[in-house]
């Protein structure tokens, strides 16, 4: 009991007045912590519109663009023109999501063939080729028009690749041109794909389809090919492949110098495409503007993909076209 008494003991004295002015010292700290985190909290406020504004100026601009494209378009559109040479390109593949679309080109050979001022119209052609419905489309759009306006011509002219629908198209114009060494010709129709039915087997996966229709498995690549669809597929190639040959004769009539080879899916360079009445003659944009036609002056009526379309795209307008492409199709080319 005495030991709680003792004087000497230093350990109770002093503590209470060494701890009495370290109080306020949380206070201080916490003071200290909320000032930072008001600073950061504005900080990060200040970031955020800043942020905002930048892409509500962005989307602006966009919208700007837009607009101003829309409008040049039309300005372009009903800009008045005196005699010319009216242009329609088409590049590339003809397809259905392609530049060169039968929705494109008809749209743009009406423009041209209501055009006064627009003396014949040229089609200027580097494609491999394409779908043959693309193709027809074009082709009937063209007899249709000609048949409107009969003093209108068309010709064709043909750079560095004429081959398949492009040729299909080429056929029905009034003449066509090309280079001696263009790539002219493949007059045939072809439908490709693949089959996986050996490989499956070495790996050990089992196919698994369940149709209603006897046919409706028709060409899958994952199951055995059967005489009878190989028999139907062939059949309808073949179909396709008289109504190119149609075109072809009609259009060339008797230029056409036909031999067994014409229509076997052979290609040729212009010198030779023309020897055998395929073509006409040799000759570029220029010369058939100057020399044939007789206006110099040449106006492109070609469909531009816009602004517009272009973010339409972007942003999933086309999100079927791989769907389309991966269940496979005829082709001329």
């Amino acid at each position: 009991m005495s030991s709680f008494d003792d004087p000497a003991e230093p350990t109770l004295g002093p503590a209470p007045s060494s701890r009495a002015p370290a109080a306020p010292a949380p206070a201080n700290v916490d003071g200290r912590v909320i000032e930072e985190f008001a600073r950061n909290y504005l900080k990060d406020r200040r970031s955020e519109r800043r942020w905002r504004l930048l892409i509500r100026l962005a989307w602006l601009f966009v919208f700007g663009a837009i607009a101003w494209a829309l409008v040049a378009q039309q300005r372009h559109a009903a800009a008045p023109s005196g005699p010319h040479t009216a242009l329609i390109e088409i590049q590339g593949e003809i397809a259905f999501d392609a530049v060169a679309s039968a929705e494109g080109i008809n749209a743009a050979l009406r423009n041209a063939f209501d055009d006064d001022g627009a003396q014949a119209v040229v089609l200027r052609i580097n494609s491999p080729g394409g779908s043959p419905v693309q193709a027809g489309l074009i082709t009937d759009e063209i007899r249709r028009l000609k048949g409107l306006h009969a003093g209108k011509k068309v010709y064709a002219v043909c750079e560095e690749l004429c081959a398949s629908a492009a040729y299909y198209i080429a056929a029905v114009a009034d003449e066509i041109f090309v280079d001696k060494a263009s790539i002219v010709g493949s007059i045939g129709v072809l439908m490709d794909g693949f089959g996986f039915t050996g490989t499956m087997d070495k790996l050990g996966v089992e196919r698994r389809l369940i149709t209603a229709g006897d046919n409706k498995g028709l060409l899958d690549p994952f199951s055995p090919l059967s005489d009878a669809h190989k028999a139907y597929a062939q059949a309808m190639v073949n179909q396709i492949h008289q109504q190119f040959i149609k075109v072809v004769k009609d259009g060339r009539g008797k230029r056409l110098k036909e031999a067994p080879e014409t229509f076997s899916g052979l290609f040729w360079s212009g010198e030779s495409a023309v020897q055998q009445g395929l073509v006409d003659r040799l000759g570029s944009l220029d010369y058939v503007a100057r020399e044939v036609v007789k206006a110099e002056e040449v106006i492109d009526y070609t469909p531009k993909e816009n602004v517009a379309e272009r973010l339409a795209k972007r942003f999933g307008a086309a999100v079927g076209a791989g769907a389309a492409k991966a269940l496979g199709g005829m082709a001329l080319r």
